[in-house]
């Protein structure tokens, strides 16, 4: 397997990122709630993917642009109705290398934990500041960590048997740089493939100091994009970052 980068796991995963994800996803609630913190102006999605948000958000009249590192997953979003209008970025969203400000600059499904380095997600952070508007504000959506998740550093779980296909997820877990090292594997009877994960994780206290180290501060935070309450028992966040 080719070094791990920015780009693998896009694409590994880019032939069957929206068969396999699709149902998981409140997407319908994130484009209503995007559109309406985008207040009319422009957006930018941090790892657009293969659009699942920004192709819909567009059709909702926001003006969306992307950036992503993984061309096989944008080629996906191209071939989409509508994909193949949004401007796109290819490279590492570390450096937002995207011209102009923007109302909105979100980033969805864990993916900004997809920078594994504490210095990347910092500089991530400040990137968005000098590309937000005045009022703009920052989106993340991401699990609150659960390290009880592993046992002794690591985690194996079947995910799927079947008498035709076994869908394995192996893992370990470094706590002392918050990052786990992942592959989902699917073993069927013409192969093996395997989906290399690599993330960074961080809580959500630690995301509002790296907000406040670039001039931002926590607007909203709910367990949800449909405003649910954020409580010491919710398993994800959805957290909006602007200016005090």
């Amino acid at each position: 397997m080719d070094e791990y980068n920015a780009a693998t796991y896009g694409d590994r995963i880019a032939d069957v990122y929206d068969d396999w994800y699709d149902e998981l996803f409140d997407t319908e609630g994130a484009v209503d709630l995007l559109a309406r913190l985008a207040g009319g102006g422009r957006a930018l999605e941090l790892a657009i993917g293969t659009g699942r948000v920004a192709v819909p958000l567009t059709g909702a009249g926001v003006e969306v642009h992307g950036i992503d590192a993984s061309e096989a997953m944008v080629a996906k979003l191209r071939a989409k109705p509508g994909g193949g209008d949004i401007p796109l970025t290819i490279g590492d969203f570390t450096d937002v290398g995207v011209e102009g400000k923007f109302s909105l600059v979100y980033v969805v499904f864990n993916t900004f934990f997809a920078l594994t380095s504490q210095r990347d997600q910092v500089t991530c952070y400040r990137n968005v500041a000098e590309h937000l508007d005045d009022d703009g504000v920052f989106v993340i959506e991401a699990f609150v960590p659960d390290p009880t998740r592993f046992d002794r550093g690591q985690r194996v779980d079947a995910g799927r048997v079947e008498p035709g296909e076994v869908v394995i997820d192996a893992s370990r877990h470094d706590p002392v740089s918050q990052r786990t090292f992942a592959n989902h594997i699917v073993i069927t009877e013409h192969g093996t493939r395997l989906f290399p994960v690599q993330i960074r994780y961080a809580w959500p206290s630690e995301l509002d100091l790296m907000a406040e180290l670039a001039g931002l501060v926590l607007k909203e935070r709910w367990s949800g994009w449909r405003g649910q309450p954020f409580t010491s028992s919710s398993e994800a966040h959805v957290s909006v970052y602007g200016r005090p």
